[in-house]
Parts: C-alpha cells; structure tokens; sequence
C-alpha cells in the first residue's frame, strides 16, 4: 500500500539568481496535522509562476522517496529534505513508470486524478543547486506528476493512498514524459495519449502538434528527418532550410513601389531557379558596410509568389535606417548579396478553412506573398483581406492585391485609409475612410474557425489580435509575424530595470577571440570568446529579447534559427532542435554564428 509519506507547503518568495530575481514557490516544506486540499491548491501553499505551474490541471505535484533514494546516489548527495523537489506530496509508491495518467487515488478525505507529468523548468535546478536539474528529471525518467483534485478534503502525512481505478490506455507517467520529450514520438502512442480525457490540454496540444506532423505513419522526427519537436515549438515546423549559410544571389530588378518602398527581386548567379519558399517565410540578407567591422544583417519578408524561379523583398526605407539606406543607394542590377535560405513558421496552413490577411503599410509583405498561393491555387476558400494605410500613395501593390482577389471566388477586400488624398476614390482606392478597427472586424462576422495572419507596427498588430479574438476567433489561430525581435519568455523573473536597446556585454572577457555572434533582428555583432557563455547567456549580457525556461535543453522554447554557423553542446540535447536552428541554453559557437534574434 502506497503512503502519503509528508504534505508540503510553501508561498512563493523571491530569489537572488544569476543577478536577477526570481519569484518562485519551490520551496516547500513538510508541516503537521491535516491540511485541507482545495480545488486550486493546499491551504498554506502557493505558485509563483501561474503560467507553467498551479490551476486545476496541476493543483498538486507528487514525487517519490524512491526518486529522492536514486537522486542521493547519482548525484553523491545526503543533504535532501522532505519537499526538495516542490512536491506538495511526498509519497512512498506510486513510481511514475507505474502510475498512469487518468489514475485515479483517494487519500485522506480527498479524491485525485492524475493529469500529466511535472512541467520541468530551471527552478528546481535553483532549490537542488544543480542547473541541471531538469534535463535530469527528464532523461532518468523521473519527473514526478500532478493531480487534479476531484473531491475536495483533508490530508495529513500517513495517509495511505487507495487506488479507485487505472486511466484508459494504461499509459503510465514516465511514458508521457518520454512521448513528449525524448526523441522518436511514435504515431500509435501518440494516437492512445490523445485519447485520455484525463490528459491536460497543454499536453494534448503538444501531442496533436506532433501527430498532425507525423504524416501517415512512423515515428517524428524518424520518419520526417530534420523535422525537430514541434510538439514543444513552433519554430521546429519550417523544414530545413534550402541550403545552410549565405549564398550569392544577384540583384535582377529594383522596382519602386511608392516614394519610400523599394522591391528587389534576387536570382541565383548561374540562371537555376530558387528553391520554392512557403508563403509568409522571409530571408536574411547580409550586406558590407566600410564603416564597422561588422556587416549588416536584416531579414526580409518574401512579397512575391512562392514557387516562381526568383524571390521577391520590399523594403521601406526608414529615416536613418542603415540597411534601407544601404539599399536604396547600392542595390542595382547585378549587385550580388549575400542570402540565407528561406525560413520562418509565419506560413499559409493548408486546408479549406477560412483565412484572414490583416496587414498595415509595409507589414503587408508576408500576407500578399500568401494571397498569391491562394490566387495560385484558385483556393475555394473563403478569404477575408483586410489592410490600412495612410492613402494611396502610401498602399502599396494596391493594383496587384486587387488582380489576386479577382482570381478567387469567394474573397472580399476593406482597405482602410487613415488619412486619404484629396484624389482618392473611396470604393475605388479604398472601402473605408479611418483606420483599421476592432469595430469594422467585428462587423465582418467572420466565422470562428477561421485562421487570421497579422502583420505590422507592433501596436497595430496588439490591436488585431484582440479585435480578432473579440469577433469570435480562437486566439489560437490568430498567428503574427514581427519584423523585429520576438517578446521575451522569461518565466518567474521579476521585473526589473526597463528593457534597453541590444548593446556589447559590458564584460567582454579577457580571452582571445574564438568566434563571432550576430543577433540579426537586433542588429548586433559581438566576440565570443575562449571558454565564453552559453549562447543564451551572451544574448541575455547583450539585452536581447530570448526566450526560455529549463535552460538545460529538454523545453525547447530557446529553439532558434541558426541562419549559419556551427554549435558545440554540453549538456547536449534531450531531443535535437530542428535541422538548421540550434537551442541556445546549451550551445556556444564553434564557428561564427547568426542568428535570428
């Protein structure tokens, strides 16, 4: 008979790490008596981060003392105490290669059902002092899980726990975990998780994820090589990229869109047609400056039709804008630049569901490249495209939009125009004067299994998504592409000075020079140096917006495009990155590195 050995509580408090704070509740600790166990939680008992722990799906982790026994052993250690691991129950039984999801146990008053297995994130490397930590938990199969409370009560540490009955599919806690997080990702394990009412969604999103990119059998990852864990990211679903590093590609035209957007079509340097691009996917062009050491890296959205033998860019040239400028004054025919492959999961998904285009000024790059697959195509699907702009000097590819929407049978346009142009013609040049508003989409009635793509000005894209979300849609298929660096995911940190601009780190080492690190999207080229930081680490001593959290290479949310250079690991990877980016947590640069941030 398994025993509920101790019951441990704890408020979150904040941490001094790595020269910032850290909110977290991981410090538990055992107390006496009975303690009431409530939908949400254990009186006395709190999370710091609700985003990746707590809520009814994770109301209570349980860990074992025959994990605490391996822990000791492996890592040499005897200084272990109850509620080390941020376990609210620490149990004698229930090991995780037994307990299955959708179990179900009574303890004490109460009644519990297990949901998924522990989240693992950096801060219980912080309590157990071992950054580690996580990746361990992981790859020994020991992650521990979480109940859902189904009939609230009393507990107190020598409880016995009683069985009242096994989840479907008999797939036990250590199984899930690998499912997700090892590599292989067998479709028909896959199939049976999905089947687990028990099962949380986060969990179950993550598992369609994976099956919806396994294709038609085989494992993930096996049997579609170079795919990644897209169950974990988003940024493993692009594919490979065409070719690794920068290629020479010629400038064939340079067309002037407005007074201030310039497209240039690139070609390959011997005649062969480009590798077709999926629509909404950018490239990363690098281009010489004599006046830094550095050259300048920017990436562009693709603006013409994919599968067509060149690509297409459009840039606005921006008041001092170094790349623009450099542009607008060098780019002519013949020029050669240096291009990295077309990359990017901002891309048009298949199917005959509805789609929104949602774009303002030059943000309508990606969207229009989508808008010629579905022309191409003669898509039957319904088509909602919706752009503003100042007037007509300002909308650009006006005329080109309008022949693409001709083409599909059931499309319908609002351009809107913040400001017209004495000549401008409404229902001619533009369908609404003003700019574009919640009001006016949630006057569309668009149906809400359609699919919005976003893009432009940061504050115009904030104001789509919830005018989108508040007309119906799933947020969840609302998808926005940036031009420049992603939000930051830093779970648990507390705020803390404001954000500033990428800059140099201010201790650059004293080492000699092994490589250099250029953050694209921030515009920054920095030495990494001999026995330097962790990727992740050096963004983070630059201010570059990363995104993280087990720091150990098991969550894959640091997942980055490597748009060229080669890595070393250590620790290496539970699971590998996609083919063509790179996990920064746990990597530092054997040559020099681009990267997309």
């Amino acid at each position: 008979m398994a025993t509920l050995v101790s019951v441990n509580v704890g408020l979150p408090r904040d941490v001094a790490w790595h020269g910032q704070t850290v909110h977290t509740g991981v410090w538990k600790h055992p107390v006496t008596g009975p303690r009431l166990v409530r939908r949400l939680n254990i009186d006395g008992d709190g999370q710091g981060d609700l985003a990746g722990h707590g809520g009814e799906q994770r109301a209570v982790l349980v860990y074992q003392l025959d994990s605490y026994r391996h822990w000791q052993e492996e890592l040499g250690r005897d200084d272990f105490e109850l509620g080390q691991f941020g376990e609210n129950f620490t149990v004698d039984g229930l090991p995780d290669d037994e307990v299955c999801i959708g179990d179900r146990y009574r303890i004490g008053d109460a009644v519990f059902e297990v949901t998924q297995p522990r989240v693992t994130c950096y801060r219980v490397g912080i309590r157990l002092r071992e950054p580690r930590m996580a990746s361990l938990l992981v790859s020994h199969g020991r992650p521990g899980f979480y109940f859902r409370v189904l009939t609230e009560g009393n507990v107190r540490a020598g409880d016995e726990i009683v069985k009242l009955g096994t989840g479907p599919e008999a797939l036990s806690v250590a199984e899930i975990n690998a499912l997700l997080y090892m590599p292989g990702h067998p479709r028909e394990l896959l199939e049976r998780a999905l089947r687990i009412d028990a099962l949380s969604p986060g969990w179950k999103g993550s598992f369609q994820a994976l099956l919806d990119g396994a294709g038609a059998g085989g494992n993930v990852g096996l049997g579609n090589v170079g795919l990644g864990n897209v169950g974990l990211t988003a940024a493993a679903a692009g594919g490979p990229p065409a070719w690794t590093g920068f290629q020479r590609l010629r400038v064939s035209q340079v067309t002037a869109e407005s007074d201030t957007v310039f497209s240039y079509t690139l070609a390959t340097t011997d005649g062969r047609a480009l590798p077709a691009a999926s629509a909404g996917q950018f490239v990363t062009v690098r281009l010489p400056r004599t006046d830094a050491s550095a050259p300048l890296i920017r990436t562009y959205s693709l603006s013409g039709a994919p599968g067509t033998p060149e690509y297409r860019i459009s840039v606005k040239a921006e008041p001092h804008g170094a790349a623009s400028g450099w542009l607008h004054d060098h780019a002519a025919p013949g020029l050669e630049l240096d291009v990295a492959a077309p990359r990017g999961v901002f891309t048009l998904a298949g199917g005959s569901g509805p789609v929104v285009l949602v774009s303002a000024g030059v943000g309508i790059t990606p969207v229009l490249a989508m808008l010629h697959q579905l022309a191409a195509t003669r898509a039957q699907r319904r088509v909602w495209w919706l752009h503003g702009a100042r007037n007509s000097a300002d909308a650009i590819f006006a005329e080109e939009v309008r022949e693409l929407l001709a083409q599909l049978p059931d499309a319908q346009a609002r351009v809107c125009f913040s400001r017209p142009l004495p000549t401008d013609r409404i229902r001619v040049d533009y369908t609404d004067p003003g700019r574009l508003s919640a009001d006016l989409v949630e006057a569309l009635g668009l149906p809400p299994d359609a699919t919005a793509y976003v893009c432009g000005p940061a504050t115009f894209m904030d104001d789509m998504v919830q005018a989108l979300a508040g007309s119906g849609l799933d947020p969840a298929r609302v998808r926005t592409e940036a031009f420049g660096a992603q939000a930051a995911l830093t779970p648990g940190i507390a705020a803390g000075a404001p954000d500033r601009a990428p800059h140099p780190p201010e201790d650059q080492g004293d080492g000699p020079v092994r490589a250099t690190v250029s953050f694209s999207r921030s515009g920054l080229t920095v030495p990494w140096r001999e026995n330097g930081p962790t990727l992740l680490e050096l963004a983070e001593a630059c201010d570059v917006p990363v995104r993280w959290s087990c720091r150990t290479g098991v969550c894959h949310n640091c997942e980055t495009a490597a748009l060229s250079g080669t890595v070393d690991y250590n620790p290496e990877p539970v699971d590998d990155p996609a083919t063509g980016n790179v996990l920064l947590c746990c990597s530092r640069p054997l040559t020099d590195v681009v990267l997309d941030l």
